[in-house]
């Protein structure tokens, strides 16, 4: 992996940014310029949405479907999807699954699972440290309702 290297004229203005890394410790301003550069993947998903279409006959009901990006070892915090059905399907890669009161799942491309509606989602990850996982999530949803809904920070948590 090559990193760039970046160098500043004499005499030239140091950024804000610039004065901010060299005052931390070394390894976490590497961590920083590494993820500036892309060089870190994140540790969380990144969902891309693909379609959105109310259902006919006047329901108030929405069909979405999205596709959820796990870099190597990111993982979802846990979260439920309000009333909304939910399928979801392994395009990529194997991601390690599990809703409250059933066992942790693992499942491996071309395998699915469903939610119910008010399912609360535990774990979503993928376990592979060198491998990307990616799933294509479809919703049906009451039209003004969010998609998925992060668990409330615990009492104290200052996030």
């Amino acid at each position: 992996m090559r990193i760039p290297v970046f160098r500043r004229e004499p005499g030239a203005p140091v950024s804000a940014m610039a004065r901010a890394l060299v005052a931390l410790p070394a390894s976490v301003s590497a961590v920083l310029v590494l993820l500036a550069a892309g060089q870190i993947a994140p540790r969380e998903e990144r969902v891309t949405p693909l379609a959105a279409h109310a259902l006919p006959g006047g329901s108030g009901k929405r069909f979405t479907a999205v596709e959820v990006l796990f870099p190597p070892g990111a993982r979802a915090a846990p979260h439920r999807h309000g009333s909304a059905f939910l399928y979801a399907y392994v395009l990529e890669g194997e991601v390690r699954s599990q809703i409250e009161g059933e066992r942790l799942q693992t499942y491996h491309t071309g395998e699915s699972w469903i939610e119910q509606p008010g399912a609360h989602h535990l774990l979503t990850e993928n376990n592979s440290a060198d491998r990307p996982a990616r799933l294509l999530v479809t919703f049906v949803s009451q039209g003004s309702e969010p998609l998925k809904i992060p668990d409330a920070p615990p009492r104290g948590d200052a996030r």
